[in-house]
């Protein structure tokens, strides 16, 4: 982590944008919640709810079309954006570089000496159980090995805000939950503050302290659920019995917003 504890407010935030067809779709609308310094929060929602879009206003790659993202200290200043790294779904890797210099490729561009970029990304490989592969190139790796280095390519900017776009949703189940296991690790013993989307309520429980549910389209918070099983977790945790209760309160929640976007599908 590179600066002190900041959190991301959402202040009413909406998007609309201009479909193909020219009509006006309404992608987020009135979204208020706040990502929390050194916990994970993540966003669950039917398909094209904007899930995706949220994340990418928080990392600034959108701007709001109402409301507004504010970035706060824990006694309320404003502050500037934190440093923030992302993993993809997509591996996005460089099929010509190897994998130390695909984890090292930030570093490089931020134009950090040879020599401490390669220590940062052996390290990062390290923590994703990846040490000893620095030579091997992307088409060398399984999909999780791939996946890995691309969560190791985030860990080595050391970044305040760690989003994560479904990053195992190309992934086979078997090896989800392997990874899944491991990055609950990760982030248990970073308190690196970090954002998740994901389809999986089991993924959500798993790995976050607090759930957004959102709505069909226009996407807004239907709920914020607090994670309260306790660290560290693991696939056991899913024989908690406040597990179960969780998960039946997430779906319930789902289910009805999932049919609702199924008949709305199309429409833009």
């Amino acid at each position: 982590m590179t600066g002190p504890a900041v959190a991301i407010d959402c202040e009413g935030v909406g998007l609309t944008y201009t479909a193909k067809t020219g009509t006006a779709v309404n992608a987020l609308e009135n979204v208020r919640c706040r990502f929390a310094p050194g916990k994970v929060t993540a966003i669950i929602g039917p398909s094209g709810c904007g899930k995706s879009t949220l994340l990418q206003i928080a990392r600034g790659f959108l701007n709001p079309s109402q409301g507004r993202l504010r970035f706060v200290t824990l006694g309320g200043q404003a502050a500037a954006a934190p440093a923030m790294a992302t993993v993809w779904q997509a591996f996005n890797l460089f099929p010509w570089r190897n994998v130390l210099d695909n984890v090292a490729f930030g570093l490089e561009l931020a134009g950090v000496s040879r020599g401490e970029r390669e220590a940062r990304a052996k390290a990062a490989l390290a923590k994703v159980d990846l040490a000893g592969f620095e030579d091997k190139y992307p088409k060398q790796l399984s999909g999780g090995m791939r996946q890995r280095v691309g969560i190791a390519r985030a860990l080595v900017m050391e970044p305040d805000v760690l989003l994560l776009d479904e990053p195992f949703g190309a992934l086979d189940a078997q090896t989800r939950l392997v990874l899944q296991e491991q990055l609950a690790t990760l982030v248990e013993t970073s308190g690196t503050t970090a954002i998740l989307v994901t389809h999986s309520i089991e993924e959500a429980i798993l790995l976050a302290d607090t759930i957004l549910v959102m709505t069909a389209r226009p996407g807004r918070i239907a709920a914020e659920i607090t994670v309260d099983l306790g660290r560290p977790r693991s696939l056991a945790t899913t024989h908690h019995p406040e597990y179960g209760v969780l998960f039946d309160r997430i779906y319930g929640l789902l289910r009805d917003e999932v049919v609702r976007a199924m008949t709305t599908e199309g429409e833009a």
